[in-house]
């Protein structure tokens, strides 16, 4: 696809500022994979068994995070095609497209059955529903925040999911407000180091967890929905600088609230059985801190299911679209991973298990977003004068290695029943 040249700036220096701020969205949007109730399990197992030892592996994912955000963001602004659209326009043979999206299409399923049982335990924990009705409501009304981008736009879905953004971080960040951790014991955790095969298995898992394909396939589609090339469109160059702070941003926020999760079960939490459920922290954490913050906790759970799988629906159609060439109603498709979700639990799987199984499929995804987006990015032939910089690109490849290797250690550690 030929390069979209950078058009004249119309933005005054009076008016960048104003312009700049309305220019933020589509990361925040896409961010919310990261604060799902597997990040919340991960964290919260992280820090109740063994304490502050992690916290160096959260504030590492979200480093790459930020890269491997911005990465996607960049292509779907400079292309104006979503990272699914390119590799369907790039993998020629329709059986091997097939083949990726099936791959791709697994991924979504899995995403969606972590981020439904997060909002059928929150629904269960704050009014006693049963699991099944809580899925299905859960799978009810994030059609309705679907419908919402499907009528009124890019713009007001974004004002929808972060608002429950902001939920989510008064949910899992009152912890810490009312029990602060140990600071000193905190920055100790800053130093890279592992304590046994446990922790290397939840460092994976955090990461795991952290790094979503689903985030990298819908970034590029949200930024491409929200700046397509029109009169009133800021340049490129304008639109890229406003993406690094989108992106900076929501990392900042994700990045806070993990470490919140984290150093709130590590303070109040450690040794403490049961955590490693959403069930069982939020009963440790009613007993350690008081009813109010577990109820807040449940509150952030049950936004962080409404609002992550919204945005893994729209991650679900955009893959289906770009590889298969075909695009069904958002609302329909929405169907196609909820209900997968709702038969699991429907026939009694225990919801940390099937947790549990969501990461490992998810693993299996890792590869086959990452590397395409830093090999893709770093082409002149698709971004022109804005592909990656050399250096972007070996960053890029490492972390994509380390992450890969990490995900591939989970698989084995999780199958093998350490």
């Amino acid at each position: 696809m030929p390069h979209i040249p950078d058009a004249p700036s119309k933005t005054s220096p009076r008016t960048r500022a104003p312009r700049l701020i309305w220019l933020l969205g589509p990361a925040l949007v896409a961010g919310v994979a990261y604060l799902d109730p597997g990040n919340v399990a991960s964290n919260m197992t992280a820090g109740a068994r063994f304490g502050y030892l992690l916290v160096w592996v959260v504030v590492l994912g979200n480093l790459m995070a930020w890269l491997i955000q911005y990465l996607s963001a960049k292509l779907g602004i400079v292309t104006g095609r979503s990272l699914p659209e390119v590799l369907g326009q790039r993998i020629r043979r329709r059986p091997l497209r097939i083949a990726y999206w099936l791959q791709a299409e697994l991924v979504a399923i899995a995403t969606d059955l972590a981020e439904v049982i997060g909002g059928a335990v929150a629904l269960n924990l704050l009014f006693n529903l049963p699991l099944i009705v809580g899925a299905l409501v859960t799978g009810a009304v994030s059609m309705v925040l679907l419908a919402v981008q499907s009528r009124r736009g890019a713009r007001h879905f974004e004002f929808v999911i972060i608002g429950l953004l902001v939920i989510i971080a008064i949910g899992f960040g009152a912890g810490i407000v009312i029990a602060p951790p140990d600071a000193a014991q905190a920055a100790s955790g800053l130093v890279p180091r592992f304590d046994g095969t446990g922790s290397v298995l939840l460092a994976a898992s955090i990461l795991g967890a952290t790094i979503m394909p689903h985030a990298i396939y819908a970034h590029s589609a949200l930024a491409r929905d929200r700046f397509r090339p029109s009169p009133e469109r800021p340049t490129l160059t304008t639109l890229l600088r406003a993406t690094r702070w989108d992106v900076t941003v929501a990392m900042v926020i994700a990045g806070t609230v993990n470490l919140a999760i984290l150093l709130l079960a590590a303070s109040v939490l450690p040794g403490v059985a049961g955590t490693d459920s959403l069930e069982g922290a939020h009963a440790a954490i009613a007993a350690g801190v008081g009813p109010a913050v577990a109820t807040l906790f449940a509150v952030g759970l049950l936004a962080s299911g409404l609002a992550s799988t919204s945005v893994g629906a729209y991650a679900g159609a955009e893959i289906m679209h770009g590889l298969l060439h075909r695009r069904i109603p958002l609302l329909a498709r929405r169907l196609i991973s909820l209900v997968p979700a709702v038969v699991i639990v429907m026939i009694g799987v225990d919801p940390t298990q099937a947790l549990v199984l969501s990461q490992v499929v998810l693993s299996f995804g890792i590869p086959f977003a990452l590397v395409p987006l830093v090999a893709v990015t770093a082409k002149r032939d698709t971004l022109g004068r804005f592909a990656n910089r050399r250096l972007t690109t070996i960053v890029g490849i490492v972390a994509s290695a380390l992450l890969i290797a990490l995900n591939a250690a989970l698989l084995v550690l999780t199958i093998s029943g350490v």
